[in-house]
């Protein structure tokens, strides 16, 4: 058995129906079990008051009940909206307002619950699932994504990766996050096993190697930065995960030291690097890495364009067409039309990345137009966490910054607050007593992975010949006052 995405529904139903289909740290069930499992969900949700051509908010983390419920909503036309229980409450509010989702589902406590003040269908049709990413306006963008395009997806896992029969996934990444579908789609189109894997889980080591283990992961999606964690237990290696054979990396730059580091643990992994912003439906670029890497350029290629996809460079900027690429952003005509145009007859997006396009077609990635940054594999934009920083008590303007290590990858970020009334311009103080519970303040509007590690205060903000905030400066101004010259930059 497996599931079909081009019919989003179930295929060869009479056969393999006892193979593992799903795991999570509870339970394991088979492709029989799934089936079932979706057919009564999909009969609770239509009892439920959930409509085809509808928004359904699903909220949790990595519960089988959050896949069941996806795949019942791809079968019944229902657009799904998955939103991560690491999310705070305003937040999930925000988004179920913004979908006009009558009813949301709670896959950690399995029930239907409800939803905004004001429903309605939505106005664009054929959509399998609105993911909301950072904005840079102070509030979440929600990405449209059509059915034909999670099948576009699905059918370059199917044909073009060379997993083998029925492989097992590790899934680790945020159902709100799209690089997650890697794994999702993969299993499911290829009639494999999908391992859920929870923060919990994750959290412990060498329980975190067991259970892979145990599960036999053969497949490892995830960013680089994630893999860098890993590295500091020794178990994670090819004796302890024997049947681990493939790594696919996506959502950061990927170095050749990392790819080295990597060999060197598991020296028979396949390393496969991809891009694509969650516009495009997860990626669209992807290369094998191949051995050796003497004198590879770093960061390495993100790769050649999908079968379905088109890339180009407008003036520099990496752009995207194809039929996998965004149907626009939820009732935002404005920022629809900044970055959706047409191309050869489909739809192109100017990603806002700069790259580079090689003799051979490989893309390289320079860096961003804008303040939009990846850490950890979570795209985010700065200037939602300013407006988040502004909205502190007796905060009148904000700022955030990113520190790198050498090699470029990013470590943490840095919120600035700015104090004129106390501080002269250029220098970096304490914070006022107000702000003293900062943390806790910023963590009931942000996920706490938009929240920065630290908080300090500044006098009059630098700015650039835009009037802008100039945080290269502002970036030089915290690195002179909190970091030795003698101690190593991150």
């Amino acid at each position: 058995m497996y599931f079909d995405f081009d019919r989003c529904d179930f295929a060869e139903q009479d056969q393999a129906t006892t193979a593992p289909a799903l795991s999570d740290a509870q339970r394991q069930i088979s492709w029989a079990g799934l089936l079932a499992a979706t057919d009564a969900w999909q009969a609770r949700a239509l009892a439920a008051g959930v409509l085809p051509g509808h928004a359904l908010v699903i909220s949790g983390h990595k519960e089988i009940e959050f896949v069941v419920a996806m795949l019942g909503c791809l079968r019944l036309g229902i657009t799904y909206v998955p939103v991560d229980s690491i999310n705070p409450p305003e937040r999930l509010k925000l988004i179920t307002e913004r979908v006009a989702a009558a009813r949301c589902y709670n896959a950690t406590l399995n029930r239907f619950e409800d939803g905004a003040a004001v429903c309605a269908p939505l106005a664009e049709p054929g959509i399998a699932y609105i993911m909301f990413t950072s904005g840079s306006t102070g509030e979440p963008k929600g990405v449209q994504i059509g059915r034909d395009s999670v099948a576009l997806f699905a059918s370059w896992i199917r044909d073009c990766l060379a997993l083998g029969p029925r492989p097992a996934f590790m899934n680790q990444m945020l159902f709100s996050f799209d690089f997650s579908l890697f794994d999702l789609c993969g299993a499911l189109a290829l009639g494999g096993a999908c391992v859920l894997c929870p923060r919990e889980t994750i959290a412990a080591p060498d329980a975190f190697v067991r259970y892979l283990a145990d599960t036999g992961v053969q497949v490892w999606a995830s960013t680089p930065a994630f893999v860098r964690q890993q590295f500091l237990n020794d178990d994670f290696n090819q004796a302890h995960l024997p049947q681990l054979g493939v790594f696919v990396f996506g959502a950061e730059s990927l170095s050749p030291a990392m790819a080295e580091q990597l060999w060197a643990r598991f020296p028979d992994a396949r390393i496969i690097n991809s891009y694509g912003p969650t516009e495009a439906t997860c990626s669209t670029t992807w290369v094998e890495i191949k051995r050796p890497l003497d004198g590879a350029r770093n960061p390495l290629s993100i790769g050649r364009a999908k079968p379905y996809a088109e890339v180009f460079l407008d003036d520099g900027e990496i752009c995207i067409a194809g039929d996998h690429v965004m149907r626009g952003y939820l009732g935002r005509p404005d920022l629809t039309a900044k970055s959706l145009f047409l191309h050869n007859g489909k739809r192109a997006y100017r990603t806002g990345d700069i790259g580079e396009i090689d003799e051979q077609g490989l893309v390289y990635f320079h860096g961003r137009r804008d303040d939009q940054i990846k850490l950890n594999g979570y795209r985010i934009e700065l200037g939602e966490i300013d407006a988040a920083l502004a909205s502190l008590p007796g905060v009148h303007a904000a700022a955030t910054i990113a520190l790198r290590r050498p090699d470029g990858s990013l470590v943490r970020m840095i919120g600035f607050v700015s104090s004129p009334e106390t501080l002269a311009p250029g220098v970096i103080g304490p914070l006022p007593e107000q702000l003293h519970n900062w943390k806790q303040a910023l963590g009931e509007r942000l996920p706490h992975y938009m929240v920065p590690s630290e908080l300090v205060a500044c006098g009059l903000f630098p700015t650039n010949v835009s009037d802008k905030v100039d945080r290269k400066r502002l970036e030089s101004q915290y690195r002179e006052t909190r970091m030795k010259p003698t101690k190593e930059q991150p």
